[in-house]
């Protein structure tokens, strides 16, 4: 049988205790593997804390999928009644369709992300908070950007769980943690 040899990054977030298997990008360089999918606990309360640092705004938006989590919770917490989710494919009541492309660390080919119209329409002239959990390179960060600012929204705000390499050096978004990248064999750039 094989050993385990798979490494963890140890962190806490929002007052949750957390270990981040260590996965490889490529030759050189690797990153922790943050997923808030299945874990309520962090999920609620990271949107809790996010929600006492985020500016005034009308709507969140994020991009399919880590994302949708966090926005249903801080939506949710809010009190809001509605929040967007641009698409990483087309669905059959989309009309109208606003769309991008963008490239992510975590992907290795370039990805489309998609509006609805209506949805569109609800953000034009409204303050929007764009939210996700990780934010690294910021490619997702710019294609989102792109959506709204095309919508007509107004960008009031950029926000992430955590801030990963270079983009914790940033002043133009808000996030709970810094999350650093890595070696091939696991070790803290």
């Amino acid at each position: 049988m094989k050993k385990n040899t798979q490494k963890y990054y140890k962190t806490v977030i929002a007052g949750c205790t957390r270990r981040l298997p260590i996965c490889p990008l490529n030759e050189k360089l690797s990153i922790a593997g943050f997923v808030i999918f299945g874990d309520p606990e962090l999920t609620g309360c990271c949107a809790r804390d996010l929600l006492k640092i985020a500016p005034e705004y009308d709507f969140i938006i994020t991009a399919e999928s880590k994302g949708i989590p966090l926005a249903y919770e801080m939506a949710r917490q809010h009190g809001d009644n509605k929040y967007f989710v641009a698409r990483k494919a087309t669905k059959l009541y989309m009309v109208d369709v606003f769309e991008v492309a963008v490239r992510s660390i975590t992907t290795d080919h370039i990805q489309h992300l998609y509006l609805d119209g209506p949805d569109a329409a609800a953000m034009k002239g409204k303050r929007i908070l764009i939210v996700d959990d990780v934010i690294s390179t910021g490619e997702s960060l710019i294609a989102l950007e792109k959506l709204v600012t095309e919508a007509g929204g107004i960008i009031c705000g950029k926000m992430a769980i955590l801030a990963e390499g270079d983009a914790a050096k940033r002043d133009d978004i808000l996030f709970l943690e810094t999350l650093p990248l890595f070696t091939p064999d696991g070790k803290p750039l």
